[in-house]
């Protein structure tokens, strides 16, 4: 393009008054490669500044729209990322408060469970509260809910696990107790005097009995009928080679007429422990083991406290 004036009496200008400036032209020239004519055409400044304004115009524009198609898919890609997160939200709360109930069976299963062994424990109450109930949360009170669910399931919890403490208490004593409790008979054999007022087998004179005799073979092993402590194991006036055993909770037992003694004082024996053979040592008119059980200091009748009976 070669820029150019041309003279007033050209085809292309016009005059609009005696001290009208002519405007600027500038010629266009397409060369072919080939032998056609020569293409030229003629524009004004004014049309070539118009010809960029638009150009600049065009190119501006589709800058814009280039960086807000970009912006408007980065956009779309953050809202799909954070519908995605909400989706996932959604199933993780279902998952949380499905666990939450599940978790609420559970201690309600647990809560049955506890006051069935508080009953063989001899619990009456294991906590002094009441168990609250929980109610459903409304739209604007889910999250708030939520925590208040949580908070009654810990302080459950809470309850749940001092009533424990206390229940394993109570089962420890009970076990104990039934460990320590005189229940079985200290040798088998055949019952030939029982508790209670009876003739002296040696002057016939009416006398108390406070124990009860059980006829057994020489030698045959006598055992602890509960857990305890040997509290005397030697000779006693009457009863001959003797065994007293300390069994707590106020239980106390006596053996005597053995022949020998397998224990010592001090000794902890278990029910089912042999301290002594069966014998006639004391005062005796045959071998047999004289058993006592005594309550609080007590003579009592032992037939009472053996659960597995005396016979052969």
């Amino acid at each position: 393009m070669s820029p150019g004036r041309f003279p007033p009496s050209g085809s292309t200008s016009t005059d609009f008054g005696s001290n009208a400036k002519p405007l600027k032209q500038h010629t266009i020239i397409f060369v072919p490669h080939a032998r056609a004519k020569f293409r030229k055409w003629r524009l004004s400044s004014l049309q070539v500044g118009l010809i960029a304004a638009t150009l600049a115009l065009v190119t501006v524009g589709g800058i814009l729209a280039t960086i807000a198609y970009f912006n408007t898919s980065f956009d779309r890609g953050e809202l799909e990322q954070v519908r995605v997160e909400n989706s996932d939200l959604r199933t993780v709360n279902q998952g949380f408060e499905t666990s939450i109930r599940d978790l609420e069976q559970q201690v309600a299963d647990y809560q049955q469970r506890i006051h069935k062994l508080a009953i063989v424990a001899g619990v009456t109450e294991l906590s002094p509260s009441e168990e609250g109930g929980i109610g459903g949360p409304g739209p604007d009170e889910y999250d708030s809910a939520m925590g208040d669910q949580m908070a009654a399931l810990e302080g459950t919890l809470i309850e749940m696990n001092t009533g424990m403490q206390m229940l394993e208490r109570k089962l420890d004593e009970r076990y104990s107790l039934i460990s320590a409790t005189p229940a079985v008979t200290p040798v088998r054999g055949l019952l030939t005097s029982g508790f209670g007022y009876r003739s002296d087998p040696f002057d016939g004179d009416r006398a108390f009995h406070r124990g009860i005799d059980i006829v057994a073979p020489a030698g045959k092993e006598v055992l602890a009928t509960g857990d305890g402590i040997v509290t005397r194991a030697g000779r006693v006036a009457g009863l001959g080679n003797a065994v007293y055993i300390s069994h707590g909770f106020g239980f106390m037992t006596r053996y005597g007429h053995m022949s020998r003694i397998h224990s010592k004082v001090g000794q902890q024996v278990k029910r089912g422990d042999v301290i002594g053979l069966v014998g006639s040592s004391g005062r005796a008119t045959g071998t047999h083991v004289h058993y006592e059980v005594h309550v609080d200091g007590r003579a009592v009748n032992p037939r009472g406290y053996i659960l597995d009976g005396t016979g052969p």
